[in-house]
């Protein structure tokens, strides 16, 4: 319920970022002058097209049923050849008017007892040596795809989705079998120290200090996330010391530390505070801005922590942390716009760096905003490109340049490097890329090294001395298809990773858990 308590909590959060124009206002003040926008006209994904001729017959069976589809002018026999032992990550591509996309996974085994769509076990399934079909359904929604010809490890063909029997939305798609890269071993310049099951939730992020390795965790179907604490002063056989978990708190997303301050960002009450004084044992203390907000990451540069909410009200929220466990609202960025038009995204992850705030946008693409005066931040530039999922970036100083490293979320998700020393222009001035069908995460810049956690490709160690022209000197496949869980989500694998500079590598693979990994 909105309560009068909660307003006040709000109305007195937009104030301090200037969402509010109260006593003091001038309403006659001019509007900022719009920043530049440079558009990149390469993307992740481009449209070729729909990728099959099947589609929808007009009426006729139940929505979502296999008699729902047209198949006519499909290659049926080709589905034979499939593989049908495997984890597939595939790319929908909406019929509707505005072309969109959407990424998703599905597992099949030669049995049926493995196989998963939409996160469950189908409901109905039909695979033969001319049929590929795929039903999963809860009380009121329902989503069906159907195979149209496949060319070896890639399927082509329909799907729908039903809500409370009636169309929602339909299209075709592409789903390719996920196999390790051509010519690589399980690890190449990385070693395994050791591997830690986390056992509430999904584990998404990691935040290592005072050695201990403090991991987040979101909801996974009826499980509960929560904050998962290991002892890794022996790398070798890190010691399980706390779990926490909240009954109706329980998406935990990012985690950050400064001093004896752990911060932690709730889909659910913004930024939870925990005491770390005793670093096995975190006490929470209280949660900001206050009241029910989401905040996806968190990020720490010297006294100041931003927290990044895709809220109703989607903004950047500027805290002075000098006092780490008493944070003190400063200011904070909101684009303009962006509450009501969704094409302009909301902050999804950011990082700060020498006075300037480097924000992935999502949809919008990636901002920069001169954060020197937290009161009234300014945005210099956007930089964007079509389909846009702009998810992570890293920031740092090669001579006399800037070079930022982006990426996004989504099918054909790729590294870009761009040269930002002129903050209003940012121009992409190099590219690394691997398969379309795993998407990167996260990514983690020391030195001219490049750290990427690359969800099913594991992994990635750059060598980015040349930001042109980004080198590949090491990997660790963290997938594995046997592991539990595979199959459920395009967003599987490597997700997390924290390079606290003690030699090692803290990776959170979402089936693994704590993975301690050494170079060398």
């Amino acid at each position: 319920m909105f309560t009068l308590l909660s307003w006040m909590r709000r109305a007195s959060a937009l104030l301090a970022i200037g969402g509010l124009c109260l006593a003091g206002c001038r309403a006659e003040e001019p509007a900022p002058p719009p920043s530049p926008t440079t558009t990149d006209t390469r993307g992740d994904w481009e449209d070729t097209g729909r990728y099959a001729t099947c589609g929808l017959p007009p009426g006729g069976a139940a929505c979502g049923d296999f008699e729902s589809f047209n198949l006519e002018g499909c290659d049926r026999a080709s589905l034979g050849g499939l593989p049908r032992d495997g984890v597939f990550t595939l790319v929908y591509r909406s019929d509707a008017r505005t072309t969109s996309i959407d990424p998703d996974a599905f597992r099949v085994s030669a049995d049926g007892v493995l196989d998963a769509y939409q996160g469950m076990t189908p409901t109905q399934r039909r695979v033969d040596a001319e049929s590929f079909f795929l039903s999963s359904a809860t009380s009121s929604r329902r989503d069906s795809l159907v195979g149209c010809r496949a060319e070896g490890n890639r399927l082509y063909g329909c799907f729908v989705r039903c809500l409370s029997g009636r169309l929602s939305s339909s299209g075709t798609f592409l789903a390719v079998k996920w196999e390790r890269r051509a010519g690589e071993e399980e690890a190449a310049g990385l070693r395994l120290v050791s591997e830690s099951f986390v056992e509430q939730g999904l584990p998404v992020d990691v935040y290592v200090t005072q050695g201990h390795a403090y991991v987040v965790s979101v909801r996974n179907g009826g499980e509960g996330g929560g904050l998962t604490v290991f002892d890794v002063s022996d790398k070798k056989a890190p010691v399980l010391k706390k779990t926490i978990t909240l009954p109706t708190d329980n998406y935990w997303n990012g985690v950050w530390a400064k001093d004896n301050a752990l911060y932690v960002a709730s889909a659910s009450s913004g930024v939870v505070v925990f005491d770390i004084s005793k670093p096995e044992e975190p006490r929470m203390l209280r949660s900001y801005p206050g009241g029910r907000i989401d905040v996806h990451t968190v990020f720490v540069e010297g006294d100041r922590l931003y927290a990044m909410s895709p809220d109703a009200q989607p903004q950047t929220f500027i805290y002075d942390i000098s006092m780490p466990t008493a944070p003190v609202l400063l200011g904070g960025y909101a684009e303009p716009g962006a509450t009501t038009n969704a094409q302009l995204g909301y902050p999804h992850d950011a990082l700060a760096y020498e006075g300037r705030l480097y924000i992935n946008h999502w949809s919008g693409g990636y901002f920069i905003v001169d954060v020197s005066d937290p009161t009234q931040p300014r945005k210099l530039s956007t930089y964007t490109y079509p389909y846009a999922t702009s998810h992570a970036n890293a920031v740092g100083r090669f001579g006399e340049r800037l070079i930022a490293f982006e990426g996004g979320e989504n099918w054909g998700a790729h590294l870009r490097v761009l040269d930002v020393t002129d903050p209003t222009s940012p121009r992409r001035i190099g590219e690394y890329e691997l398969e379309e069908n795993a998407s990167i995460h996260n990514m983690v810049l020391k030195g001219e090294k490049l750290y990427v956690a690359h969800y099913q490709h594991g992994v990635r160690v750059l060598d980015v001395s040349e930001p042109e022209k980004p080198r590949q000197v090491g990997y660790y496949n963290t997938y594995r298809e046997t592991d539990a869980g595979r199959g459920e989500s395009f967003y599987e694998g490597a997700i997390g990773m924290r390079v606290p500079g003690d030699g090692y590598l803290y990776v959170i693979d979402t089936s693994r858990g704590l993975l301690i990994l050494q170079e060398g």
